[in-house]
């Protein structure tokens, strides 16, 4: 049984049309990467995991049942937009907000102590929101989702505003989440972020799903358009003039990244390396990223 299904839902607001007839399936322990540009119908899908919207056609389930008040207490939603109240203690919010979902405020405040801890900001714990920064804010917000132990988490633009430090930090919790076992739906702008976390994946864009599965099985049937090489100091000559070579981008006088069109084509390139340099120190054929695929996908039509 899967953690989470939607079968064919959709959404409408008016004459406009903003998930159409997605349907996904998320294991329990798993990160599940969702995709897609502004307008593409990531948040709607959320709302309506979340039960805040009703589809108006197609069903979801959680373990097999629909939405409850229990399901509610076991769930942790971080927005894209931060909804915490400026004016108000890090501690008064995030006690309250850990008591709607069901936690008594002993075990509350003895979570909050520890995450804030483990974030390395334990003075937050009697700040205002107003006076953190706005990666604070956010460090705070993503404690507010998860304060109560949550089974099924819903993260929206977790990392956004954060430094590189603090995303690492934030990545590696997400990561620690999904051995403890949490079901964990993903939305990022920054493909680098969905290809370390996620297994699997679904691209939506202006409502439709274009493209969906395992991350590496969709990899893998996307061609291979992008070579490294690297050889011990001399210069490769004539990079460019051999056929289904589309560019040569040299880093140095002795490191290239070079695009090809036919896979025959890098081993054209191996032998002519070879012949002028004589050694070489990286020769790899690179697999596309997540971000070329989604633009091939997604391409001039993405706003």
């Amino acid at each position: 049984m899967y953690a989470l299904q939607l079968e064919n839902i959709t959404k409408r607001y008016g004459e406009k049309t903003a998930v159409n007839g997605l349907s996904l399936n998320v294991q329990q322990g798993e990160i599940f990467g969702l995709l897609g540009g502004n307008g593409a119908g990531k948040t709607t899908t959320m709302r309506m995991v979340l039960g805040l919207i009703n589809p108006d056609e197609g069903k979801i389930q959680w373990e097999g049942k629909g939405y409850s008040q229990e399901l509610r207490r076991k769930t942790g939603y971080l927005p894209e937009e931060r909804g915490l109240y400026a004016k108000v203690k890090v501690s008064d919010q995030l006690l309250y907000l850990a008591e709607l979902k069901g936690k008594s405020r002993k075990d509350a405040d003895r979570a909050l102590k520890e995450w804030l801890e483990r974030f390395g900001v334990p003075e937050y714990y009697d700040r205002k929101v107003e006076e953190l920064s706005k990666g604070n804010q956010q460090k705070v917000q993503f404690i507010a989702a998860i304060i109560h132990d949550p089974d099924i988490l819903i993260l929206d633009e977790a990392f956004s505003g954060l430094d590189p430090v603090n995303v690492e930090l934030l990545k590696s919790t997400v990561t620690d989440l999904r051995k403890r076992g949490k079901t964990i739906l993903f939305s990022s702008h920054r493909m680098d972020h969905v290809e370390e976390l996620c297994e699997n994946i679904c691209i939506m864009h202006k409502s439709n799903t274009v493209l969906k599965g395992s991350l590496k099985e969709i990899k893998q049937s996307f061609p291979k358009e992008r070579v490294l090489l690297e050889t011990s100091g001399v210069p490769v000559n004539g990079l460019e003039r051999i056929q289904g070579v589309t560019s040569v981008k040299p880093y140095s006088e002795n490191t290239y990244e070079i695009r090809i069109d036919r896979l025959d084509a890098a081993q054209e390139v191996l032998r002519l390396a070879l012949e002028q340099a004589g050694s070489i120190n990286r020769f790899q054929i690179m697999e596309p990223t997540l971000n070329e695929i989604f633009i091939k996908k997604v391409g001039a039509d993405h706003e």
